[in-house]
C-alpha cells in the first residue's frame, strides 16, 4: 500500500493511534453515560468526543445561568438568557466536533431514569451526595464501571469504581455525608430544604479532574489494568497530587453480600 507524505495528518485520530494499545473500534462501540452537565460535564464531554467516543448520553436537569460561563466551554450568554437546559446545549454543540455523533440527553434527575444499564461506563459529574449514591449503587449492582469526579475550589478527586474489584463511593461515606443526604442538599432549586453556600470554582481544576476521568474511561474501554484503584486526589493550591487508598468496607451495603 502506498503511503503519501502528509497522509497521517489527514487521519483525525492519527496521534491516538500512535499508542500501541489504542483501538478506535473499541472506543467507537462504547456506550458512555455522563451524569451532570455543569463545569465537569462540559470538559468531560469535550474530551470524550475528541478521544473518539461516539455514543454518549447526557443527563442534567439544570438550566444555564451566567455564573456558568467562565468555566463551561459549551455555554454562552444567549444560552443563559434563554435559560436553556445544560444537557440540551452540550448535546447540540458537540455536533460541531463531529456530526456523526450519537448523542442523547435527558433533562430529568438521574434517579427518575432507568438508563444506567444501557451503558458500558458511567462518568459522574454531579454536585450532590444523593445523586452520587444512586449512580454508585446502580452501577455496582449491575457491574458497570463508574468514574466519579468532584471538585471543591482548587481541590478535586477522581474515584474509579469497578465492580467487584474496587471499593465504591459508599465505602468511604461518613456521618457528615449521611447528614447532608438527609437534608437533601441541591443546587437545582427544586425541592431544596438545605442551602449550601457557593464556593470558589475555576476551570483549571475542573479541566484537570475531567481529563483524569476520561483518561480512566479510555483505560477501562481497552480493558487495561492500570486504572486508579483507589482515589486520585489533587490540590492545586499546594501543588500536590497523589492516590489515596480506600479499602472495601465490609459493612458497606454494596459489599456485604460479597
Amino acid at each position: 500500500m502506498e503511503i503519501k507524505v502528509g497522509d497521517i495528518d489527514e487521519d483525525k485520530y492519527s496521534r491516538l493511534r500512535l499508542y500501541e494499545w489504542f483501538d478506535l473500534n473499541k472506543v467507537l462501540r462504547a456506550r458512555i453515560l455522563v451524569v451532570g452537565a455543569g463545569a465537569l460535564g462540559n470538559e468531560v464531554c469535550k474530551n470524550l468526543v475528541l478521544n473518539g467516543y461516539k455514543n454518549i448520553t447526557i443527563v442534567d436537569m439544570d438550566r444555564v445561568v451566567k455564573s456558568n460561563l467562565n468555566r463551561c466551554i459549551f455555554f454562552n450568554d444567549e444560552d443563559a438568557e434563554r435559560k436553556r437546559y445544560k444537557a440540551e446545549v452540550i448535546a447540540e454543540k458537540l455536533k460541531m466536533f463531529d456530526k456523526k455523533l450519537n448523542i442523547n440527553y435527558y433533562t430529568e434527575e438521574i434517579e427518575k431514569l432507568d438508563i444506567i444499564t444501557k451503558h458500558d461506563i458511567v462518568l459522574g459529574c454531579v454536585d450532590n451526595v444523593k445523586a452520587r449514591l444512586h449512580i454508585n449503587a446502580h452501577c455496582y449492582h449491575n457491574k458497570i464501571p463508574y468514574i466519579d469526579g468532584a471538585t471543591h475550589g482548587q481541590v478535586g478527586k477522581v474515584q474509579v469504581v469497578l465492580p467487584p474489584h474496587t471499593s465504591c463511593l459508599e465505602c468511604g461515606m461518613n456521618v457528615t455525608h449521611s447528614k447532608i443526604l438527609q437534608l437533601r442538599f441541591s443546587c437545582t432549586g427544586k425541592d431544596t430544604k438545605f442551602f449550601e453556600p457557593k464556593i470558589a470554582a475555576d476551570v483549571n481544576t475542573t479541566s484537570i479532574i475531567a481529563a483524569i476521568q476520561v483518561q480512566e474511561a479510555l483505560k477501562l474501554t481497552h480493558g487495561m489494568s492500570n486504572y486508579i484503584k483507589n482515589i486520585f486526589y489533587y490540590d492545586g493550591a499546594r501543588n500536590f497530587a497523589d492516590v489515596f487508598e480506600l479499602p472495601i468496607n465490609p459493612n458497606c451495603p454494596n459489599h456485604e453480600k460479597e
